[in-house]
């Protein structure tokens, strides 16, 4: 495990060292962007950095009352814009990082896994079309399952599995809605200059069924997902810190995508948002049309961080008026491999303002506590 950690710590070291470079040849996201489907579901070699990204909320066949959140996040982080001219298998111009978690709701606790691998033989990879996994990697130590991640023809399979913590997903989707871009034509502006950006796209309601391990059971589990993929090379503004993210599957049928970017004294200097309707229609919001309050605070006795802890959201144009609750407090994600890596993501509730529920999502809170970018 120590070797490990120290390949992990040496890895991320240079890629820090690289982001510290400037451009060095990356692209950028860019509003005519061309996509191609199915193929633009696999990497996309040449922007620095990638993100598979999976959240849900599922019941436990047997018994709906036991409920899980999850999380599963797979992040290609770009070395180099190409491979290197080597002559060796292991010349490598990409990092394998994966997250993982589960919010067992019932039991009231939350367990986070992760890895850090080189792509290379025998560690992780990234597939090409027509290959169906689009990426893998060796479990943690100690572990002899593959974290992976592939294409079943309509939406994704995932499996993740981390013995010493007593975790593991192994989870099938299926769309229930047609795949949406964020942002016009899939162009993410996520400040006021035209580079920091992504690619971005959705599928925001999966159906789900598979299995979800928590200590030494194993539940069959049914629910729905919501699922991200967004590729850029410098997707933060000079002086932003972090984010606020909100992904909400509405009861009503229709999803909402937020964001909140954040500068050094904790202020939003920018903010955008999708409404998905019940059949699949995306409008996007600009900063004026939502409003996000938060209402409480939680501060984590492990990192010293404090977050928000519950928010009323606003949408007048939509007739909207949502208060997101967490289902459990302590959903912070600690990382054992990243220096100074720590951030909030978890499962919530949605209620009316009469009270009644309204549906469910999850909330990412990235930045809290350093005044520093996330060390990504």
């Amino acid at each position: 495990m120590t070797t490990c950690r120290r390949v992990a710590s040496v890895a991320v070291g240079l890629l820090i060292a690289i982001t510290a470079w400037g451009d060095g040849g990356w692209l950028a996201a860019r509003p005519d962007y061309r996509w191609s489907f199915p193929a633009d579901h696999w990497t996309r070699p040449g922007y620095r950095l990638e993100w598979w990204y999976f959240t849900g909320h599922l019941a436990a066949v047997e018994d709906a009352r036991r409920r899980f959140g999850f999380q599963f996040t797979v992040f290609r982080i770009g070395l180099v814009p190409e491979r290197p001219e080597l002559d060796s298998d292991w010349a490598a111009a990409n990092l394998f990082m994966g997250h993982g978690a589960v919010s067992d709701l019932a039991a009231g606790r939350h367990v986070f896994s992760e890895l850090v691998y080189r792509e290379a033989p025998f560690l992780a990879g990234f597939g090409r079309p027509p290959d169906p996994r689009l990426a893998w990697s060796r479990g943690p130590a100690g572990t002899d399952a593959e974290w992976s991640l592939h294409w079943n023809g309509t939406a994704f399979d995932l499996a993740m599995a981390d013995r010493a913590r007593g975790i593991a997903l192994r989870l099938a989707t299926r769309p229930l809605k047609p795949l949406v871009f964020q942002g016009p034509n899939g162009y993410s502006r996520k400040g006021a200059g035209p580079t920091a950006a992504s690619q971005y796209y959705s599928f925001t309601r999966l159906a789900t069924d598979g299995t979800v391990t928590t200590g030494d059971r194993t539940w069959s589990v049914r629910g729905e997902s919501w699922m991200d993929k967004e590729f850029g090379s410098n997707q933060l503004d000079e002086g932003q810190v972090g984010w606020d993210w909100f992904s909400l599957q509405l009861d009503d049928g229709r999803d909402l995508m937020l964001y909140l970017m954040r500068d050094r004294t904790g202020a939003v200097d920018f903010a955008r948002g999708t409404v998905v309707s019940a059949a699949g229609q995306a409008r996007y919001l600009d900063r004026g049309e939502l409003t996000v309050r938060a209402t409480g605070r939680w501060k984590s006795a492990v990192s010293g961080t404090e977050y928000p802890a519950r928010w009323w959201v606003e949408l007048p144009g939509e007739g909207l008026r949502l208060e997101a609750i967490p289902e459990l407090a302590d959903q912070e994600n600690r990382s054992e491999l990243v220096r100074g890596l720590h951030y909030w993501e978890g499962a919530v509730a949605l209620r009316g303002p009469d009270g009644a529920p309204a549906g469910r999502g999850y909330v990412e809170l990235v930045g809290y506590g350093t005044k520093t970018r996330p060390p990504l």
